[in-house]
């Protein structure tokens, strides 16, 4: 087994790239937007996660990449202050903790350099170089029907049409790649968490200053941090509400329902609601937890938010896709010739790391996890061996 198809070139699949081919593989990462995706809101690396781009080489380039937020305030939904913090954010926990928030761009931006170097790093002719990359496309059907063929036949939305030796889908929450391979059952699997949540970039309007501002009521509450020194926001809207039934491409639609849901809640929500219209990187989604019995079927793999998605309530999504990509191409480079072996081995190790880390999401609504909790959860797996591939 040596080709494997990657769908999804966010944090999950461009780890698993670079880590597949630093195992001799041969990944090929497709992916429906045109580029890497931009945008998205500050993201967590906290424990073992860390462990895994210091393997990559990345830490210290997180590091320098990450928040500098100061401190953050609560205001009531007509802008009144209700307290304060220097020593902790809702986004990124306590301020003098070793784990990195940055922004989502920023680490999939270092995330890409590193698989697009895996090509220079290759130590011979004979090596095929990094991982291929097939934007601006997607996978349109799975057929494992052969057993001869010993692999699976993928046919892109493009027309073009492949075999793979195993595909794995890292493409998120509404995974399309769950929904080819798991049939009826997807649906299932999605648990809603009682809210939903839209992300966006804007101008610096009020001048915030390291400074992360939280507004809320009973119904609604929106977050506003800068980011690039202080010259953009990023604005983070929510409401409570049950399922929606939306078009999850249908950006204007998703646009409305925030605008009625967030009527409510006071401070800057009109100008906020005025840049969101504008907004190049708007991304809106539900609250909600992706639960499974089983993350793989045949030679299909789900990793990270596609098949064990957290919610941003437990501030592990990001983690969950490091650690996610790290152990499972370490199983499959322990056993090349058995991928049922390999896949079964990925989900014993995982499984008890997901479920602490999903825990944290619905310990204490509206508050966020304790710190004992969130400690013991994201140190809960060891990676093994050393900065090779020892197995």
């Amino acid at each position: 087994m040596r080709n494997v198809l990657i769908s999804g070139a966010g944090v999950a699949g461009l780890a698993l790239a670079h880590w597949l081919r630093r195992a001799g593989f041969a990944p090929t990462v497709v992916e429906r937007a045109p580029s890497v995706r931009p945008g998205g809101h500050a993201v967590d690396v906290r424990g073992v996660a860390l462990d895994v781009l210091d393997r990559m080489g990345l830490l210290a380039d997180a590091r320098r990449a990450r928040t500098r937020m100061r401190g953050m305030s609560m205001h009531d939904s007509d802008g009144n202050e209700l307290w304060r913090s220097t020593e902790m954010t809702y986004s990124s926990g306590r301020l003098d903790s070793d784990d990195i928030e940055l922004l989502r761009e920023d680490l999939t931006e270092l995330l890409h350099r590193r698989v697009r170097a895996d090509a220079d790093d290759a130590d011979d002719a004979d090596d095929a170089g990094g991982a291929a990359f097939l934007f601006g496309d997607s996978i349109a059907a799975l057929d494992q029907s052969d057993p001869e063929e010993g692999g699976v036949h993928v046919t892109f939305a493009s027309g073009l049409s492949r075999t793979f030796s195993l595909v794995v889908g890292a493409d998120g929450l509404r995974s399309g790649v769950r929904r080819l391979a798991f049939g009826s059952e997807s649906g299932q699997h999605l648990h809603h968490l009682g809210a939903h949540v839209a992300v966006f970039s804007t101008d610096n309007f009020p001048g915030l200053d390291n400074w992360q501002v939280w507004v809320r009521n009973e119904q609604a509450s929106y977050c506003l941090y800068p980011v690039r020194g202080n010259t953009e926001l990023r604005a983070t809207l929510g409401f409570m509400s049950p399922p929606l039934d939306y078009d999850h491409r249908d950006t204007a639609q998703q646009k409305a329902l925030l605008a009625e849901n967030m009527a409510s809640l006071g401070g800057d929500t009109g100008t906020l609601l005025e840049a969101m219209r504008t907004a190049p990187d708007f991304y809106f989604a539900a609250m909600a937890q992706v639960r499974m019995d089983h993350w793989t079927r045949g030679r299909v793999a789900l990793v990270g938010d596609a098949g064990y998605c957290p919610s941003p309530l437990s501030g592990q999504g990001t983690s969950l896709a490091l650690v996610g990509a790290y152990v499972l191409a370490r199983e499959l480079s322990a056993s090349p010739a058995s991928v049922a072996d390999a896949l079964l081995r990925y989900e014993e190790r995982m499984r008890p790391f997901v479920a602490l880390n999903q825990a944290l999401a619905t310990e204490n609504p509206g508050q966020g996890p304790s710190e004992e909790s969130l400690t013991v959860a994201k140190n809960a797996l060891t990676l093994g061996g050393g900065d090779g591939w020892v197995v």
